[in-house]
């Protein structure tokens, strides 16, 4: 990508977590697969990625290495039935209808639409907004409307951000281990019951217009519903607010902004090559369930592979809103298989409405500052101000 992009996004990598930066930068002599000391085995190759993710059978996220053994520990020994066992199918059968692109839409409507109606008002009166700071927000505000915590101001959906933020801050340093200590499963099990306090009254009483009350019509019991609460909660905070924040950079860095303000019909190609080039999940674990091969070596049961998705997706060049479909890659940003992210709907039109805003003027944007998130499990601007010059 153009060498303004590439600085910034090598700086957002570096800044949230040296290590992993170095680990993506270097994993792209990791093709197809190598063993690499402490981690396992390493690929920064689509179509390895690919096949590793929708063999179920050689492969699970629930044993050590996957995201499924971290998070039974602090949520409880359901998720193992609910992640990779027969609960699985289950309930993405059920739960399919609830991240529709028409749910997804009204979802992001009811939830956003008063305050992206304000940050348009304020770009197109001339005034800085921080993008970054409006991200968080409104991911605040999907996890109070995702919890029936109901509507919050500003200030209470940062803290509620910030709430969320600190229990995936959990899965920092998993990269090599994902075993607890039982402090930090202590710790994310109180984050755990104070963001879910409010779901069982919801999921009760809310409507079925709404996410807890489209559950419970489905016939998703509270322990299925809390769960998929929780598991929201870690999977849709930063990595959302991220994909936002760095896709509005992206578009002014590349100068791609003035194709997309020429004919905002190529939206949905802003947000696709947004999550590409972002892909907020930049790594992806898995355990080996039993012995296989994979492009010639010899995987035994027990170890652990990691997937470079941020490499693997990065390596088809830059932003470029002309990009052809790319079949190897295709959505690699949400994962692949049974294990496809059940929010990539809701991600896709969250992106969507973020873009939509800042180019409902039909003027290009500055960028006035910015500064990268420091020590963050996902890579994000901690600030990035805009405005729209007159």
């Amino acid at each position: 990508m153009p060498l303004t992009a590439t600085r910034h996004e090598l700086g957002l990598l570096l800044a949230a977590r040296p290590a992993l930066a170095v680990l993506l930068l270097a994993g792209r002599a990791a093709v197809p697969i190598r063993r690499v000391p402490r981690l396992g085995w390493v690929s920064a190759d689509p179509r390895i990625a690919r096949e590793v993710l929708t063999d179920h059978r050689s492969f699970t996220l629930v044993a050590e290495g996957g995201v499924g053994h971290l998070w039974a520990q602090v949520l409880g020994d359901w998720v193992y039935d609910l992640f990779d066992g027969p609960g699985h199918h289950d309930l993405r059968t059920r739960a399919r209808d609830l991240f529709t692109e028409a749910t997804a839409t009204r979802l992001v409507t009811g939830a956003w639409a008063d305050r992206l109606c304000t940050a348009r008002d304020d770009l197109a009166s001339g005034a800085e907004v921080d993008v970054a700071d409006l991200a968080r927000v409104l991911v605040g505000r999907m996890l109070a409307s995702l919890l029936g915590l109901g509507d919050l101001d500003d200030a209470r959906a940062r803290t509620l951000f910030a709430t969320g933020e600190r229990l995936a801050a959990t899965a920092l340093g998993s990269a090599a281990d994902t075993t607890l200590t039982p402090d930090a499963v202590a710790g994310a099990r109180v984050i755990v019951d104070d963001l879910t306090r409010a779901v069982p009254d919801a999921w009760r009483t809310a409507p079925p217009s709404t996410l807890l009350g489209r559950c419970r019509e489905l016939g998703l019991g509270l322990r299925e519903t809390t769960g998929l609460a929780a598991l929201l909660m870690v999977a849709g905070t930063e990595t959302a607010a991220s994909a936002m924040a760095r896709s509005v950079a992206l578009l002014h860095d590349t100068g791609e902004q003035h194709r997309l303000l020429a004919d905002p019909t190529r939206l949905p190609d802003a947000v696709r090559e947004g999550l590409r080039v972002t892909t907020p999940a930049p790594v992806i674990g898995r355990s080996v369930k039993r012995d296989v091969t994979v492009a010639g070596r010899r995987l035994r049961a027990g170890e652990r592979v990691l997937l470079l998705t941020w490499t693997a997706n990065t390596a088809r060049g830059a932003f470029d809103l002309d990009r052809p479909y790319l079949p190897e890659n295709r959505q690699l940003w949400f994962g692949a298989g049974r294990h496809l992210c059940l929010g990539a709907a809701l991600a896709r039109a969250e992106v969507g409405a973020m873009l939509g805003t800042v180019t409902a003027a039909g003027r290009p944007w500055v960028v006035q500052r910015r500064r990268a998130a420091r020590r963050a499990l996902v890579p994000t601007y901690a600030e990035l101000t805009v405005r729209l010059p007159h």
